[in-house]
Parts: C-alpha cells; sequence; structure tokens
C-alpha cells in the first residue's frame, strides 16, 4: 500500500502544487494546501486507489481543500507584524498583467475562483468541472459567468480582455 501511494505521489506532485498554487495564487498555501490533500489521501489511500480516476479524484481534494480554506480563513493568525518585502520581478513580458490578474482573481467569490482556475488555467471542460465541483454543468456555467464578470468589474479598464468560452 505504501509504495503505490508514494509512487502516486511522487509522480503527481508537480501536478498537484501547480492546480494548488493556480487556485491560491501563493506558493506557500499551495504547499499548504497539497500537504494536507496528500495527508488526507494517504488515510483514504486504499479506498481512493480503486477509484476509476485516480487523478480528477485527488484534485476533487484538492479543490475542495481549497474552497474550505477560503470558508475559514478567519481565523487565521498572522506570524509577522507586516508583509514580507517582495522581489522585484524582473520585467518579464506579461508578469505585470499576471500580479493583476492574480490580484483581481482572489477578489472573486472562491467557488467562482475555482471554477475560473479550472476552466481556464488548467484548461478543463465544464463536464469535468461540474464532476471535481460536485455540481451541474449548468451551475459551472452560470458561476464562470458570474466570475467573469466580477473580475471585468474589479479590473476595470485596467485589465486584459476576458472573454467567456462556452
Amino acid at each position: 500500500m505504501d509504495e503505490d501511494y508514494l509512487a502516486y505521489v511522487n509522480g503527481r506532485l508537480p501536478a498537484l502544487r501547480r492546480l494548488a498554487y493556480l487556485l491560491s495564487g501563493n506558493r506557500d498555501q499551495a504547499d499548504d494546501l497539497v500537504q494536507e490533500t496528500i495527508t488526507k489521501l494517504y488515510a483514504r489511500w486504499p479506498k481512493v486507489s480503486r477509484a476509476e480516476n485516480v487523478d480528477a479524484y485527488v484534485h476533487t481534494m484538492i479543490v475542495r481543500t481549497f474552497l474550505d480554506e477560503r470558508r475559514r480563513g478567519w481565523w487565521r493568525v498572522g506570524l509577522f507584524a507586516s508583509a514580507p518585502e517582495r522581489v522585484e520581478s524582473s520585467g518579464a513580458p506579461g508578469v505585470e498583467q499576471r500580479t493583476v490578474l492574480r490580484a483581481a482573481l482572489a477578489k472573486v467569490p472562491a467557488r467562482q475562483q475555482a471554477v475560473l482556475v479550472l476552466r481556464f488555467l488548467c484548461d478543463r471542460s465544464v463536464t469535468d468541472v461540474a464532476q471535481i465541483l460536485g455540481c451541474s454543468e449548468g451551475t459551472v456555467k452560470s458561476q464562470t459567468s458570474h466570475g467573469l464578470a466580477a473580475l471585468r468589474r474589479i479590473l476595470g479598464d485596467n485589465g486584459p480582455a476576458l472573454q467567456e468560452t462556452r
């Protein structure tokens, strides 16, 4: 059992970290999301390993962990009096635009944020997102529409062009 679990986690860790980072926008929080998910996964591995699509199951676990984290985020305690200084970007093309978009995305409600990340950054279909979130395809479509509208409101004229695809 442990060998199969370790092989799975070691093989999928980069993809899991990428998904968690896309959801959270923060490397440290992404690592926390992955750590919490793989800890839960270990406890459930005998059942999960028999699932038809283990990757989809684990992606669902990460998204739900992210959503749970956003719901209970009020109790967090900051360990520092102020935020650490940010390293200036290299000025590479698109870095500023990605930073603005990431900040705006963080202001969108968690479920809409998860839908937008899964649909547009992870290139998942409406059906896949509905399965991961445990909702209908119509809900995914409406959450996509509402999330894009929220991003447009937040970004105003300063943001990149956002287009909805169905």
